[in-house]
């Protein structure tokens, strides 16, 4: 994530009374997963006569379902994906980036086909650390087609538990007319305070970011990957400093969603 900064400097003397207004958002802050609005548009999954398909997917991925490596392009996390089929209503995917595992998960879907629960680790960007790890499930909003497998069809994200910490903190502190961010999985940035691009390090999906400071307890950030926005997250402290709530707005998926923070 990223952050919004001064557009104007003062004189020298009043560069401490700036840095105290960015001080709101100064700190290190955690993720509630229980106040997590989830995106309401479905991801769709198709599995069908030996053939998987995530079909929200950016870009879609269509490979067998043979449990051997595929090769999938135009994904900076993975390059290679496995769907292997434990039985008629479980799957198992892994996936991987230059032959080496970055990411696994196995989704099972309910005996009445209404919900599915997933568990999954994921080192996609966690720069050689440890990988998150977390679970979750899923709601049904649209069936498969039939004969298909009980992973098909349309499915909204209803709650996601247990993530570990490393995937629920970030931290920033302000140093004149720069922001700095910092994560426990390696991310990081030096952002000016001017709306201007600044290098995004540690996310192979994520190359660069700018911030607007919209007002006292407001900022608006933008990442970008390769000059395109991928993602436009608004973060407003509270009066009291002690909660975030984050905006976000996916422009690969089409989607919103919003989360709160807490101040540790």
């Amino acid at each position: 994530m990223k952050k919004l900064f001064l557009l104007v400097l003062f004189a020298a003397l009043l560069m401490p009374m700036m840095a105290a207004a960015q001080s709101a958002f100064d700190g290190t802050w955690k993720l509630d997963l229980g106040t997590a609005q989830m995106p309401k548009k479905p991801d769709v999954y198709l599995l069908q006569n030996g053939t998987y398909e995530c079909k929200t997917c950016v870009p879609p991925i269509k490979v067998k379902a043979d449990g051997t490596d595929q090769s999938v392009t135009g994904h900076p996390y993975y390059d290679m994906a496995s769907i292997r089929v434990v039985d008629d209503r479980t799957i198992e995917e892994t996936d991987k980036r230059g032959g080496v595992v970055v990411a696994t998960s196995r989704t099972v879907v309910s005996p009445d086909n209404k919900t599915a629960d997933f568990q999954f680790s994921d080192s996609t960007a966690t720069n050689g650390g440890a990988p998150v790890t977390g679970k979750g499930q899923m709601m049904r909003v649209d069936k498969g087609p039939s004969g298909s497998h009980a992973i098909s069809g349309g499915w909204r994200t209803a709650k996601l538990e247990n993530i570990s910490d490393n995937g629920l903190l970030v931290s920033y502190k302000t140093d004149g007319d720069t922001l700095m961010m910092t994560s426990p999985t390696g991310q990081s940035y030096n952002a000016k305070l001017d709306g201007t691009d600044s290098p995004y390090k540690g996310d192979p999906g994520t190359t660069s970011v700018s911030v607007k400071r919209i007002s006292k307890n407001i900022m608006e950030e933008t990442d970008k990957r390769d000059g395109k926005v991928i993602t436009v997250a608004r973060m407003t402290v509270s009066d009291d400093g002690k909660t975030m709530k984050i905006d976000v707005s996916d422009k690969l998926h089409g989607t919103t969603s919003a989360f709160t923070a807490m101040k540790q």
